[in-house]
């Protein structure tokens, strides 16, 4: 079974990339592979762009990716309350080729930020709007105050009850 994982983020040090690392190798005996949002860089959507240069072929390879995947595990960065520009970015370029940009993909939807909140208002968001892209959330999880409880050496959340937490969910899943 292969599993994609990604922070919706573009920052070279992702805080959300390193907890959906973390998360997706929780799964035992499965194929991994952490997906750059980076490597999916594209001009920001407009009609007229799209007009000009077709579908972008970054997004057919999104998309590709997606479709190569059994199971997703997805943590989306909060910017200012919602998905970060880069994601929302590759999420309307792809959305133009097929609206069901999950492609009914089981997944583990999650969120982290160095606040309290741990992105809770971007969790809330995308586990509303997801299904109708074709994301079959099967749980999700919020670790607040990234900084606070986890290792970033060690790749792996420090703090006990939040790990426990991630681990139950990982394992109802079963996969």
């Amino acid at each position: 079974m292969k599993i994609i994982a990604f922070g919706a983020s573009p920052s070279k040090n992702s805080i959300n990339k390193k907890l959906a690392t973390y998360a997706a190798h929780l799964f035992e005996n499965e194929q991994v592979e952490v997906l750059d949002l980076n490597d999916f860089q594209m001009p920001l959507f407009s009609v007229d762009i799209e007009k000009e240069i077709g579908h972008h072929p970054l997004a057919q390879a999104f998309l590709d990716k997606m479709a190569s995947a059994d199971f997703l595990v997805v943590s989306l960065a909060e910017n200012n309350s919602n998905y970060s520009a880069a994601f929302k970015n590759v999420f309307d370029w792809c959305s133009r080729i097929t609206v069901k940009v999950f492609q009914q993909k089981p997944m583990l939807l999650m969120a982290t930020s160095d606040g309290k909140r741990g992105g809770a208002n971007v969790l809330e968001i995308a586990k509303n709007a997801f299904p109708r892209y074709g994301a079959d959330v099967k749980a999700t999880f919020s670790l607040p105050s990234f900084y606070d409880n986890f290792d970033s050496e060690k790749g792996a959340i420090s703090n006990p009850e939040f790990d426990n937490q991630l681990r139950d969910i990982v394992k109802n899943i079963g996969l």
